[in-house]
């Protein structure tokens, strides 16, 4: 098969994949060989290629944001045929205490798809049957695949930050993630106040309905009950902080952050107001999501890259030149 390779050893920027004919990968037991039929660009998927995770393996194929169908299974609830999405938790021991406590997504030994074990920047990829997401065969795989771990981990942050119907939620950044994340907080009738650079994110946040969208030097015109930081900035969090009324919270949708400057206790942290972080989502918050996506309609703008351009779809995603979710098609 066809796949786009990373290798530490040879990556330079804008060049960190090779586009490789090797072998198509086999099945093992519980799992399940899916046919590519789209896979999402990540930031996450820049920051392996650009060493900001460290290598889990000599060579990879990234990407996890993968709808495929079914072509060879070793487990009869996913028979050939079915259509399954995959996201970034790609197993989990299920043995240690944050699994045995309904707490997967901390798990000690967890597999990442396109990190720890091959993803879909590639025309095949198996996958663990009981973390494949069932989903309707007749969704458009281009729409479906950003959903699969930007909405899903943005749902997950709206869950983190402790989200009410009605509330007043700051949204910092304005990429794939959030634009999804507005959508549901939309239906639940909160306002949403967006701070984003990029006067091309600015239009988009407007043109998507936020109640407010300023630059990053602007404070929200209101206190927030919550916010969201999606940049993996620790100068952003502070800008989020700032902007919370007393008992507020934060969530950093960021698996990686440049550092945290310091910050003055009594006037933004102090008065019981909250930073947490956000750390892969479950297959819960998998299936909730998705579930939620139908119910709502929600359709993300997509820019579609065919895998032979797999480093001009990093290149975008690095840059924030397309106005929409990078999606690489087989």
């Amino acid at each position: 098969m066809k796949a786009a390779i990373f290798d530490p050893t040879r990556a330079i920027s804008g060049k960190w994949l090779s586009i490789e004919e090797i072998p198509r990968p086999a099945p093992g037991p519980g799992e399940v060989l899916l046919k590519v039929l789209a896979c999402g660009v990540c930031r996450t998927d820049l920051h392996i290629v650009e060493g900001d995770l460290a290598p889990l393996q000599p060579q990879l194929v990234p990407g996890h944001q993968i709808v495929g169908e079914v072509v060879e299974t070793n487990a009869p609830e996913l028979p050939v045929g079915a259509r399954a999405g995959v996201s970034w938790m790609g197993g989990v021991d299920g043995d240690c205490w944050f699994c045995r406590h309904q707490m997967e997504n901390l798990c000690d030994h967890p597999v990442f798809t396109g990190y720890s074990r091959n993803g879909g920047y590639a025309e095949y990829a198996t996958v663990r049957a009981d973390f494949a997401i069932p989903l309707p065969s007749g969704a458009d795989p281009t729409y479906v695949a950003p959903l699969l771990c930007a909405g899903i981990i943005g749902f997950r942050s709206l869950r983190v930050a402790g989200v009410h119907r009605g509330e007043r939620v700051g949204l910092y950044g304005f990429g794939s993630s959030a634009s999804l994340a507005i959508q549901v907080l939309q239906a639940w009738g909160c306002e949403v106040y967006v701070v984003t650079r990029g006067e091309s994110h600015r239009a988009s946040a407007r043109a998507r309905g936020a109640t407010w969208v300023g630059d990053e030097n602007t404070l929200p015109p209101v206190a927030l009950d919550r916010a969201i930081t999606f940049a993996p900035s620790g100068n952003v969090v502070i800008s989020a902080l700032s902007a919370l009324r007393k008992g507020g919270v934060v969530a950093i949708n960021a698996i990686h952050l440049d550092q945290m400057p310091a910050f003055d206790y009594d006037k933004l942290l102090w008065g019981e107001r909250q930073i947490r972080s956000v750390a892969n989502m479950t297959r819960e918050d998998a299936r909730d999501f998705v579930s939620l996506a139908q119910d709502l309609h929600i359709r993300p703008t997509v820019v579609v890259f065919p895998l032979d351009r797999a480093n001009e779809a990093l290149a975008a995603v690095k840059h924030e030149t397309e106005n929409g979710s990078a999606v690489i098609v087989p």
